[in-house]
């Protein structure tokens, strides 16, 4: 499964989590402590926000390990909200369409996890997509789909209702197929002001998620595993739970799918 990491606070370069640090993004596309697949070298992505409403977006096929572009832009762009990457195919083409974050308008969208049996649900699945938005839809993921969904069930609004009525969703058609292999979706979202993100699973085994406050200056992370061996001061999100990044802090609420709260 992917690895990701999602910033908030005062403008850094993005060195400082997606190349230096002891466990940084690079280093977990090359050997994670925590994903199911150790290695994530399926394609790699940036996105970040700064003086435009859209978010920049670089996205590429080769193992972030290996592009020398990735720690160029990483060592030059700095950013007070921004996304990185690495992906682990769940059976899609390593396309750069296919590579994480998504955007469309000023939002951006990246996932870890799998819709649980995509190949034969997927043509029930993505006709819930309304057609303004299916003409956006670039590549082939699951992923994708998830984030067309939030926008057609009132992202704009309503990012946790979004959330809570994308999930029910994708889990009404997997039950009425008899799909006995999971949905687990471990995300994070941003609008450009905040960052939400998700960490569920319907057997309630959802993908690691932490979140952890900067000790120097004003930002927050919310990451797939640690970037270092401090793990003091990372605080693991809870599974089923629906996450908010602002300028007040961080804020963790249930995510109950069921009954729709």
């Amino acid at each position: 499964m992917c690895r990701w990491v999602a910033y908030l606070g005062e403008p850094i370069f993005l060195e400082e989590f997606v190349t230096t640090p002891q466990q940084s993004l690079i280093v977990q596309s090359r050997h994670s402590r925590e994903a199911k697949s150790a290695v994530n070298g399926d394609g790699f992505g940036l996105g970040w926000y700064r003086d435009r409403q859209e978010p920049g977006l670089f996205r590429d096929v080769r193992p972030a390990w290996s592009d020398e572009n990735l720690l160029s832009l990483a060592h030059q762009i700095r950013s007070r909200l921004f996304f990185a990457h690495v992906r682990a195919s769940t059976g899609t083409a390593t396309t750069r369409a296919n590579c994480h974050p998504f955007r469309h308008g000023h939002w951006m969208f990246m996932h870890n996890g799998k819709i649980g049996g995509w190949d034969r649900l997927r043509r029930c699945i993505e006709a819930a997509i309304p057609d303004p938005l299916f003409q956006c839809r670039q590549g082939t993921t699951d992923s994708e789909v998830i984030f067309l969904l939030l926008l057609a069930n009132g992202l704009q609004t309503d990012p946790r209702a979004a959330c809570t009525a994308t999930l029910r969703f994708i889990e009404g058609i997997m039950r009425d197929a008899d799909e006995a292999e999971p949905l687990r979706v471990t995300a994070a979202i941003s609008d450009g002001q905040q960052i939400y993100a998700l960490r569920y699973a319907s057997d309630a085994v959802p993908e690691t998620l932490y979140v952890r406050s900067r000790q120097r200056g004003s930002g927050t992370l919310v990451v797939s595993e640690p970037l270092d061996d401090g793990r003091d001061d990372w605080e693991a999100v809870r599974p089923q739970s629906f996450v908010t990044l602002g300028p007040g802090g961080v804020s963790i609420e249930p995510l109950r799918i069921s009954d729709g709260a």
